[in-house]
C-alpha cells in the first residue's frame, strides 16, 4: 500500500518531496520513502535526500525512518554507516516488506545498522511501531 492511499497521510500532515529516484515524507517523528522501480540507491542520491532532511526537521532533530517497499529496487548497504556518521538523525527504521526477497533483503540491510531496524509485513504496523520507538519521545 503507498504511503497516500494510507489513513496516516492526512492524519499526520505529511510534507511530500518528489525526486527522481522516489516519493518521500516528512512527516513529524519520521520521514516515509517510496523507492521508483529499478533505482539503484547509493551514496550521492542518499546524501542529497539527507541535506533536504537536514533543512526540513533542523540538524539537531533526532527522527525515524520507515522504507515502504512497494518497487523492487537494489541499494549498496555501506552507505548506512556513512550517512549515520555524517548525519546521525536516524534513530530506528521500519522496513515495510512485501516479497520473500525483500525480506532476505531487510534482513541483510540489518546487519549494516546499528541501529533499531524492524521488518514490517504491514505499513500500519510499521507507523505505530516508529510512532512509539522510546527515542522519538
Amino acid at each position: 500500500m503507498k504511503f497516500e492511499d494510507s489513513k496516516y497521510y492526512k492524519e499526520l500532515n505529511s510534507k511530500k518531496i518528489v525526486l527522481p529516484f522516489g516519493d518521500f515524507y516528512f512527516c513529524d517523528k519520521f520521514y516515509l520513502a517510496e523507492i521508483y522501480e529499478g533505482v539503484h540507491l547509493d551514496y550521492s542520491k542518499v546524501k542529497g535526500l539527507m541535506e533536504q532532511i537536514v533543512d526540513f526537521y533542523g540538524a539537531d532533530k533526532k527522527i525515524g525512518f520507515i522504507s515502504n517497499r512497494i518497487n523492487s529496487y537494489s541499494l549498496d548497504p555501506n552507505f548506512y554507516v556513512r550517512i549515520d556518521e555524517e548525519f546521525g538523525k536516524i534513530v530506528a527504521s521500519a522496513f515495510v516488506i512485501y516479497s520473500s526477497i525483500s525480506y532476505m533483503n531487510a534482513t541483510i540491510e540489518k546487519r549494516f545498522s546499528k541501529k533499531s531496524i524492524k521488518r514490517c509485513l504491514l505499513l500500519d504496523e510499521a507507523i505505530e511501531w516508529i510512532l512509539n520507538v522510546k527515542e522519538l519521545n
